[in-house]
C-alpha cells in the first residue's frame, strides 16, 4: 500500500549484446555510481518479468494444487512439493548442467596438455620448443574457456535458486493468510519466520550443486580410463581410498542434516519467544521480567548452540580431511605404483594429480554437499509440505454468502441453530443453538459476561470459526471493527481505505465522523503521516477509531462492531455512537458487541448471551419488562433525564476541551477538611513516622523556591510552542493524536564503507581473544607448510628418481657401447672395467647410488599423516572459535535489547529488532563460519602456491606484481559496491518480516475486509524490492569472479611460458608442481576472493549485531548499596511528584510538564483526561520507561535514585493491551515459581476465572496459545488482574483495565481491588467514568497537565470544570454517574454536607484564599508573594503538615502548587 519506496529502473542485462551479458559489462555503470557514492534503494535494477514474486508464485501455485487434485483423488497419499518443484523450475535447471558438464570435461583436457609441456623438460622426449609454446598456449586457452563457461552457470543456477525461494516465501505467504485458527494455534509466528528466513535459504545453495551428483560418476569413469593409461591398476588404490572417503563424507552429511533438523527446532521456538519478548517488552519491564525470559532464552540458545556445535564438529571432520584428501589419495595412488616396481616420472606424477584434483573435488566437496545440502533441502521441503497442508479457512458449507451483491433492502444476517466450536477437543460447544436475524435499518446489539461468545458470535459470521450444526446465511458484503484494533504499519490514510480506492468527499465525511478531521489537520504530513507498527504512535481510543472509520469506508451492507467504544472516553464514544452507528450507518444491517450498557436503548433487539447460549433476547423496554435489571445498571433519574435534553449539539463536541472550559470557580478547588478526613491525617502520622527519610520543607523555604523557579509559566503556551516547533508533538485538545509519544519509525540504518576491523576483533574477541588468534595462526601455518612440503617431497623424489634412471641408462647404453667396441677390436673383457669413468663395483665418486625408496616413503608418509591430524585439528578449532563468538554475541545483543528503553521498540518494527534475531543470527551461526573457514583455507594456500611458484621459478614474479596490483584495484573498486548492496539486502529483508508479523496479528481483519489480495500484492512488492537487491548480489559477485578468473588465466600464462622461457634451470618435477599449483589456483583463486567477499558482507550480520550491543540501556536494575530502600520499602504508598516532566526520549517532545501532586497512603485516585492528555504517560512516569525530570518520591523515596527493578518491583499495573505469553497458565502467572498452586487458583478465583480454567483439559498447565489467541480479550485482561492479586504489592495502577468486560464483571473485579488492595494506593486510568466515580481523589489531565485533581462529588459541583464536562458528555448515564460520586462521598464523610457544613465552608473559603494566591504566583512567578498575609500558618497546617512532603492539595489545577 505504501507507494513511497516504487521506482522505475528496467534491468538493462535483457537489452544488452550476449557478450555484454556473458562478461557482465552492463553492470559497469552501476559499479560507477557505487565507487563515488553509497547505493540507495533507487539505483537499484527492477524486477525481471521472470523473477516477479507474483510471477513465480503462480506458476508454483498451480503445480502445487495439482498435487493436492491427486491427493483428493486418491492418486497418492500426500502432496510432494518436490514433485511441484521440479515441474515448474526443472527444465530451465537441467539444460544448465549441460554447461557444467562441458566445464568439467575443460578440467580434463587441461591436465593431458600439460602432460606434454612436462614431456618438454625431458632429454629423452623429443618434444620441440614450438610445441612446448603451443602446449603452454592450450593449457592457457583451457583456463580462459574455464571462465568463460563456468559463471554463466554459476549465475544461472543462483537465479533459479532465488526464484524458487521467491515462489517458496509467496506461496507461504498467501497460506498464512487461508490458515484457520486451529491451524493459527499451531503454528506460531516465529516459526514462519524461520521458514522464510531461515530453511528456504537452502535452495539458494543446494542448486549450485546437485548437478554434480551425477556428473561426478561421468568424471570418475573418464578420469580412470585416463589415469590407467598414465600409470596402470595402481590408480584403484587413490580411487579405493577416494570411494571410501565418499561414505564417510555421506554419512557426516546425513548426520549434519539430523542436527540441523533438530537445530530448526530449537530456532523456531528461540525466534518465537523473541517475537513474543519483543512485542511484549512494555510490560516485561513493568513486571520486572527481563531476568526470567532471559534465563528462558538462555536455556533455548543453549540447547540450539549445542546442536549447532556439534554440527560444526561433523563439518569440521568433513572439510578436514577434505583438504588433506588431495595429499592422501596421491599417496595411497604412489605408494602402490612404486611398491608395484615402477619408477615415478614427473609426467605420471603431476598428470595423474592434475586429473585428481577436479575429481576429488567433485567427488569429496561437491557431492558431499550435494548430499548434505539435499539432506537440508528435504528437510526445508517437509517442513514447507507440513505448513502448506495444514487446514485452511475454508469456505464453510454452512456460510451461505450470494455469489451477487444483492439490493441493500434484501442485504442481512440469518443464523438458524448455529453450533459452533474453535477447538473441537473441547466438549463444551462455544456456540451453541444460536438463532437471529440482522436486517436493514436495524441494531443488533449482543450483551454479556466475558468469554460467554460474544466474539466468537462474530467470528462464526466471518467464517472464522468451524461451525458444527445450522446456517448462517450471509447476503451482502461485511465491514468488521476488531475489539483489538490492528493498526498496521503506514500512513494514517492508508490504514483507513485499506487498499481500496481513494474518494475524498467520502473519506473527508467519515474523518469527520469518527472525529479524526482535527487530529489529521494538526499533523504536518496530514494523514499521509505514518503510524508506528501496531500502532504505537496512536492512543487505544485512537486506534480504536481508526479501525472503525476503516469499516465505514469499506461501504458494506452488514456491519459487525466488537465492541469499538470500550477505549474511548464517553464523550467520543457519545459521539461514534450517534454519528457513526446510528447516524452514517442507520440504514444498514448492524451488529454491535458492546459493555456499555447506556447504548442499549437505542438497540432494535438485544442478544444476551451466556456459556455460548442465548440466555435473553428482546427489545430494551421487553427485556425490562421480562424483569432483566436494567435500571440498577443504568439508575437513571429524573434529574439525570433534564440534564440530558440540556446536553450541547454533539456537533460541537471538538469544543469541548477549549481553555474556556478552564475557568476556575472556587468549588473548583475545594480542600476543605472534610476532605482531608481520617485518610490524610493518617497519610500524615505515618510521612511523621518516617520523618527521616523525607525532606522537609518550611513555609519561607516554599516561598524562596517559588519565587526562585522563574520558569513556572502558563504551560498551555509551552506545550503550544513546542506543537509548532516539532510535528510530533501534537495539540491534546480532545480526539488528537497521542502526544505520549508520537514517533515515526526510523529508517533502519545502513552502515557505509567497508566492516571496519574494530568489528573483526570484536568478533575474534568474542570467540576467544588474541591467544585463540595466536594458535589458530600457528595451526594454519603448520598446516599450510604440511600442505607445500608433501608435493615438494613427491617433486623431490620423482626429480631423485628420474635422475637414477638416467644414470642408468646412460651406464647402460655406454656398457652396451664398449661392448660392442671391444668384440670389434678383440678387446679382452678386463679392459671394460679398466675405463676411467666407470666403477661398478663402488667406492669411487662415479658409483650410482639406488634410490631408497623406504627413506623417501617414510618420510612422505609422516608429513602426510601430520598433513591430515593439523588439518583436522584446524578445521575444528577454527569452527569451535566461531561458534563461541556467535553464542557470546548472541548474549551480548540479547542483554542490550532487554535493557533498551521502551521508546527504541516503539520507534522500531518488531520485523526489524526480530531480523537480527533470525536472518542475522542465523548468517552469524551457519553461513559465516563455512566461508569465513573457506577463505582462510584458500588465503594460505594461494600465498603458499605464489611462494612456491616465484621460488622454483622468479621469472613468473614479474607478470604477478601487475596481476597483483590490478586484483587488488578491482577487489577495491569492487567492494565499494558490494558492501551497499549487500547492505541493502539486509534492510529491504525487514520490510518483508514486518509485513509478515503484521498480516498475521490483522488476519481476522485482512479475511473480513476481503483485503487478501491487497495484502498479497503488497507482501510481493516488498519481495520484489528485496529480489531487487539479491538479483544485485548475485550480479555483481559473478562481474567480480569473471575477473578474478581471468586474472588467473593470466597468470597460469605467465606460468606457463616462463616455465617454458626458463627451461634451462627447470626439470619436469618443479615444472610440473608449479603449473599443477597454477592450475588449482584456477577455481581457488576465485573461489578465496568470493569468500573473503562473502565474509564481508557476512560480517555485516556481525556488524548489525554489534550494533544491537551498544543500545543506549535503561539506567540499572539493581540498586547500589547506597541507595537501596529499605527491604519493606514501601510501607504506605505515598506518592509525591514536584516539578515532575518527562518525556520518551532526549529527542521527543515534553509529554508531561511540571507536575505536582501527591498521592496519599492507600488513597485510591481516578486517572481521567481526553485522549492523549497523558495518561498513559503518567504511568511510564512512575515506571521510569524513560528517564523523569524533577522529583518523584515514594514514600520519601526518590524513585530516581533507586534500581529499576527495585522501583518496578514496588508496583503492579494491569495494562491496557492485555499481554499473554505463550506457554502454561501457570507460567503466565507466576514465571518466577513463587507461589502454590492453591494460591494461583486463589487468584484465578477472585477475578471471576476459576471456572474457565478449571475446564480446561490441562487446567493450570494448559497451554496459552500465542498471544493468547485462545482466551478472549477480557479473559485476557482478567489474568493480567490475578497477576497483581498474586503481586500484592503496596501500590497498584490499572490502566484501563476493565475496557474489555461487561459491567457485571467489572463491578465484580472493582469489588475485588477495593478488598484485596483495600491497604493499598491504587491509581486508576479509566475511559468509563464509572469506575472511577467512587474514588477518592480524581486527577483530571489536559495536555500533559494537572487541570483539577479533587474529590469526585467537589469536582462535580462546579458545572464548569473539565471533570463535570466529561460526566455529562457520558449523556444517559450521567446522572448515575453523579449519584454514584455522591454516594461515595457520603460514605466517606458521613458527618460532612457540602451543601450545610458552614465548618466545610470555612475551610473552603480559607483554601480558595490559597488558591487566588497560587494564580498570582502563576501568573507573576517573579513577583515575591506572602503567603502568610492570607493565611496563618496554623491555617495551612490543618491542611497539610509541616513534615509533610506535598502541599499539593492546596491547589491541584495548572502546576500553581508548590511544594
Amino acid at each position: 500500500m505504501d507507494e513511497s519506496k516504487q521506482h522505475v529502473k528496467p534491468c538493462p542485462m535483457t537489452s544488452v549484446n550476449p557478450l555484454s551479458r556473458l562478461f557482465f559489462w552492463w553492470l559497469n555503470p552501476l559499479f560507477n555510481v557505487g565507487y563515488k557514492r553509497p547505493l540507495e534503494e533507487t539505483d537499484m535494477f527492477n524486477v525481471l518479468p521472470e523473477d516477479d514474486s507474483e510471477n513465480l508464485c503462480h506458476r508454483l501455485e498451480v503445480e502445487w494444487n495439482k498435487e493436492l487434485e491427486k491427493v483428493k483423488k486418491n492418486e497418492k497419499e500426500s502432496a510432494s512439493l518436490s514433485w511441484a518443484l521440479i515441474r515448474t523450475f526443472g527444465k530451465q535447471y537441467g539444460l544448465l548442467g549441460l554447461i557444467a558438464f562441458i566445464e568439467e570435461l575443460t578440467k580434463v583436457c587441461q591436465p593431458l596438455l600439460l602432460g606434454g609441456l612436462i614431456r618438454y623438460f625431458d632429454p629423452k622426449a623429443n618434444v620441440t620448443q614450438t610445441e612446448a609454446y603451443l602446449y603452454a598456449m592450450g593449457v592457457s586457452l583451457c583456463a580462459i574457456n574455464l571462465a568463460v563457461v563456468h559463471h554463466p552457470y554459476f549465475f544461472g543456477v543462483q537465479r533459479i535458486g532465488m526464484q524458487i525461494r521467491i515462489a517458496c516465501c509467496s506461496l507461504m505467504y498467501k497460506k498464512t493468510l487461508r490458515l484457520s485458527n486451529q491451524a493459527m494455534g499451531q503454528t506460531t509466528t516465529g516459526k514462519i519466520v524461520n521458514l522464510m528466513s531461515n530453511d528456504v535459504r537452502r535452495f539458494d545453495l543446494s542448486v549450485l550443486f546437485f548437478h554434480f551428483l551425477w556428473i561426478a560418476p561421468a568424471m570418475a569413469v573418464v578420469g580412470l580410463i585416463i589415469i590407467w593409461h598414465l600409470i596402470g591398476p595402481s590408480v584403484l588404490a587413490g580411487y579405493l581410498v577416494l570411494l571410501l572417503l565418499i561414505p564417510v563424507q555421506g554419512y557426516m552429511g546425513k548426520l549434519f542434516a539430523k542436527l540441523r533438523r533438530k537445530t530448526a527446532v530449537e530456532t523456531d521456538e528461540r525466534v518465537k519467544v523473541m517475537n513474543e519478548i519483543i512485542t511484549g517488552m512494555r510490560v516485561i519491564k513493568m513486571y520486572c521480567w527481563e531476568k526470567p525470559f532471559g534465563a528462558l532464552i538462555a536455556k533455548i540458545r543453549s540447547k540450539e548452540m549445542k546442536r549447532i556445535r556439534f554440527g560444526y564438529h561433523v563439518t569440521g571432520c568433513i572439510l578436514g580431511p577434505f583438504w588433506a584428501s588431495g595429499q592422501v589419495i596421491s599417496f595411497f595412488t604412489f605408494m602402490t605404483y612404486v611398491l608395484l616396481g615402477n619408477h615415478l616420472t614427473s609426467e605420471k606424477i603431476w598428470v595423474t594429480i592434475a586429473l585428481l584434483n577436479p575429481l576429488r573435488l567433485v567427488a569429496l566437496l561437491y557431492v558431499p554437499y550435494a548430499v548434505l545440502l539435499y539432506a537440508e533441502t528435504n528437510i526445508t521441503i517437509k517442513r514447507l509440505e507440513t505448513f502448506l497442508s495444514q487446514e485452511e479457512i475454508s469456505e464453510n458449507s454452512a456460510i451461505q454468502h450470494e455469489k451477487q451483491r444483492p439490493l441493500p433492502a434484501d442485504c442481512g444476517i440469518v443464523a438458524k441453530d448455529v453450533t459452533a466450536q474453535w477447538d473441537k477437543e473441547l466438549e463444551a460447544p462455544t456456540l451453541s443453538e444460536i438463532d437471529f436475524e440482522s436486517k436493514p435499518g436495524k441494531l443488533l446489539a449482543v450483551i454479556g459476561p466475558v468469554g460467554c461468545g460474544k466474539s466468537s458470535l462474530l467470528m462464526s459470521i466471518l467464517g472464522e470459526i468451524p461451525v458444527q450444526k445450522g446456517t448462517i446465511d450471509v447476503k451482502g458484503q461485511i465491514a468488521y471493527s476488531a475489539q483489538q484494533p490492528w493498526v498496521f504499519s503506514a500512513s494514517l490514510r492508508q490504514n483507513i481505505i485499506f487498499g481500496r480506492k481513494f474518494e475524498a468527499t467520502r473519506y473527508n465525511k467519515i474523518l469527520k465522523m469518527t472525529a479524526l478531521s482535527k487530529d489529521i489537520s494538526m499533523l504536518s504530513e496530514g494523514d499521509l503521516t505514518l503510524v508506528g507498527e501496531r500502532g504505537v504512535s496512536l492512543s487505544g481510543g485512537q486506534r480504536a477509531r481508526v479501525s472503525l472509520a476503516r469499516a465505514l469506508y469499506y461501504e458494506a451492507d452488514v456491519y459487525l462492531l466488537d465492541d469499538p467504544l470500550s477505549a474511548v472516553d464517553a464523550a467520543v464514544g457519545k459521539h461514534l455512537f450517534e454519528k457513526c452507528i446510528q447516524g452514517l450507518l442507520k440504514d444498514k444491517a448492524r451488529i454491535l458487541v458492546t459493555h456499555q450498557l447506556q447504548y442499549l436503548k437505542h438497540a432494535d433487539e438485544i442478544l444476551i448471551l451466556k456459556d455460548g447460549k442465548i440466555a435473553n433476547r428482546g427489545t430494551f423496554s421487553d427485556l425490562a419488562a421480562a424483569g432483566i435489571d436494567f435500571a440498577s445498571l443504568l439508575k437513571r433519574t429524573e434529574d439525570e433525564k433534564m440534564a440530558e435534553k440540556k446536553q450541547t449539539n454533539p456537533e460541537l463536541l471538538d469544543d469541548i476541551f477549549k481553555e474556556n472550559l478552564t475557568a476556575k470557580t472556587q468549588s473548583m478547588f475545594n480542600l476543605s477538611h472534610s476532605k482531608f478526613g481520617e485518610k490524610t491525617e493518617e497519610s500524615i502520622s505515618l510521612l511523621k513516622k518516617d520523618a527521616q527519610q523525607l525532606d522537609s520543607l518550611s513555609l519561607s523555604g516554599l516561598r524562596e523556591r517559588i519565587k526562585s523557579d522563574s520558569s513556572l509559566g502558563p504551560q498551555s503556551n509551552h506545550i503550544l510552542e513546542n506543537a509548532q516547533s516539532n510535528p510530533l508533538l501534537m495539540s491534546t485538545e480532545t480526539l488528537n493524536f497521542e502526544t505520549d509519544h508520537v514517533c515515526r519509525n526510523e529508517e533502519e540504518k545502513r552502515s557505509e564503507g567497508g566492516v571496519t576491523v574494530g568489528i573483526y576483533k570484536q568478533y575474534f574477541k568474542a570467540g576467544g581473544g588474541v591467544p585463540a588468534i595466536i594458535f589458530l595462526l600457528f595451526l594454519c601455518i603448520l598446516t599450510q607448510v604440511g600442505y607445500v612440503m608433501c608435493d615438494f617431497w613427491l617433486s623431490y623424489w620423482s626429480n631423485k628418481e628420474v635422475e637414477y634412471n638416467m644414470k642408468r641408462s646412460i651406464q647402460d647404453e655406454n656398457l652396451t657401447s664398449i661392448y660392442t667396441t671391444n668384440t670389434t677390436h678383440n678387446s679382452t673383457d678386463s679392459d671394460i672395467y679398466t675405463q676411467p669413468w666407470l666403477n661398478i663395483s663402488g667406492g669411487t665418486e662415479n658409483e650410482i647410488t639406488p634410490v631408497d625408496r623406504n627413506y623417501y616413503l617414510y618420510i612422505w608418509s609422516g608429513i602426510t599423516i601430520g598433513v591430515l591430524v593439523f588439518s583436522m585439528a584446524r578445521a575444528l578449532y577454527f569452527f569451535h572459535m566461531l561458534v563461541n563468538a556467535a553464542e557470546t554475541l548472541h548474549k551480548m545483543m540479547f542483554k542490550s535489547i532487554v535493557r533498551a528503553p521502551v521508546y527504541f521498540f516503539d520507534t522500531n518494527p518488531v520485523g526489524r529488532i526480530l531480523n537480527r534475531f533470525s536472518k542475522d543470527v542465523g548468517q552469524m551461526d551457519e553461513m559465516l563460519p563455512r566461508a569465513f573457514f573457506d577463505f582462510v583455507q584458500c588465503f594460505f594456500l594461494i600465498i603458499g602456491i605464489i611462494v612456491v611458484t616465484g621460488i622454483i621459478n622468479p621469472w613468473v614474479f614479474i607478470p604477478t606484481l601487475p596481476l597483483c596490483v590490478l586484483f587488488f584495484v578491482i577487489r577495491h573498486y569492487y567492494l565499494s559496491t558490494s558492501r551497499d548492496v549487500k547492505r541493502l539486502e539486509g534492510t529491504t529483508r525487514s520490510p518483508v518480516f514486518s509485513h509478515l508479523s503484521a498480516s498475521i496479528q490483522g488476519l481476522h481483519s485482512i479475511r473480513a475486509f476481503k483485503a487478501e489480495e491487497t495484502f498479497t500484492h503488497e507482501f510481493d512488492k516488498h519481495h520484489n524490492l528485496h529480489t531487487e537487491a539479491w538479483f544485485l548480489y548475485l550480479a555483481t559477485t559473478r562481474w567480480f569472479a569473471i575477473r578474478l578468473d581471468f586474472i588467473c588465466a593470466l597468470f597460469i600464462t605467465s606460468v606457463s611460458f616462463c616455465s617454458v622461457l626458463a627451461a634451462g634451470s627447470l626439470n619436469g618435477g618443479l615444472v610440473g608442481l608449479t603449473m599443477t599449483y597454477s592450475m588449482a589456483m584456477m577455481g581457488m583463486f576465485q573461489w578465496a576472493v568470493r569468500q573473503s567477499a562473502e565474509t564481508e558482507t557476512q560480517m555485516t550480520s556481525v556488524e548489525r549485531i554489534i550494533e544491537y550491543t551498544h543500545l543506549q540501556s535503561e539506567a540499572e536494575l539493581d540498586s547500589g548499596p547506597n541507595s537501596k530502600p529499605p527491604s519493606d520499602w514501601p510501607k504506605h504508598g505515598i506518592i509525591t511528584g514536584e516539578k515532575a516532566s518527562f518525556k520518551y526520549s532526549e529527542e521527543a517532545p515534553v509529554v508531561l510538564k511540571n507536575l505536582y501532586f501527591c498521592v496519599r497512603a492507600q488513597e485510591k485516585v481516578g486517572i481521567v483526561g481526553s485522549t492523549g492528555a497523558g495518561k498513559s504517560s503518567l504511568i511510564s512516569m512512575l515506571f521510569r520507561l524513560a528517564e523523569p525530570s524533577g522529583k518523584l518520591l515514594i514514600d520519601g523515596v526518590s524513585i530516581t535514585e533507586i534500581g529499576l527493578h527495585d522501583l518496578r518491583g514496588a508496583m503492579a499495573i494491569i495494562p491496557q493491551d492485555p499481554v499473554l505469553f505463550s506457554g502454561t497458565i501457570k507460567h503466565n502467572l507466576d514465571p518466577f515459581n513463587v507461589h502454590s498452586d492453591p494460591d494461583l487458583w486463589q487468584a484465578l478465583e477472585e477475578v471471576e476465572l476459576k471456572s474457565a480454567v478449571d475446564e480446561l483439559p490441562g487446567g493450570l498447565d494448559s497451554e496459552i496459545s500465542e498471544g493468547g489467541t485462545n482466551f478472549s480479550v477480557g479473559q485476557r485482561q482478567l489474568l493480567c488482574l490475578a497477576r497483581a492479586v498474586l503481586r500484592r504489592n503496596k501500590i497498584l495502577i490499572i490502566d484501563e483495565a476493565t475496557a474489555n468486560v461487561d459491567p457485571r464483571t467489572d463491578q465484580l473485579i472493582q469489588q475485588t481491588i477495593r478488598e484485596k488492595f483495600v491497604d493499598c494506593t491504587v491509581l486508576t486510568i479509566a475511559h468509563r467514568l464509572n469506575t472511577v466515580m467512587d474514588s477518592e481523589r480524581i486527577m483530571v489531565l489536559h495536555d500533559g497537565c494537572i487541570k483539577e485533581f479533587d474529590e469526585p462529588q467537589e469536582l462535580l459541583q462546579n458545572e464548569n470544570s473539565l471533570f463535570s464536562e466529561m460526566v455529562k458528555s457520558s449523556g444517559a448515564e450521567a446522572g448515575h454517574l453523579k449519584q454514584l460520586a455522591k454516594e461515595a462521598f457520603y460514605k466517606r464523610h458521613p458527618n460532612d454536607s457540602i451543601e450545610d457544613n458552614p465548618a466545610s465552608n470555612s475551610n473552603i473559603n480559607d483554601v480558595n484564599s490559597i488558591s487566588n494566591h497560587s494564580d498570582k504566583l502563576q501568573n507573576n512567578p517573579s513577583d515575591e508573594v506572602e503567603i502568610n498575609d492570607t493565611i496563618s500558618k496554623d491555617d495551612l497546617n490543618d491542611v497539610v503538615s509541616p513534615g509533610d512532603v506535598n502541599v499539593n492539595e492546596i491547589k491541584a489545577s495548572e502546576n500553581a502548587v508548590k511544594t
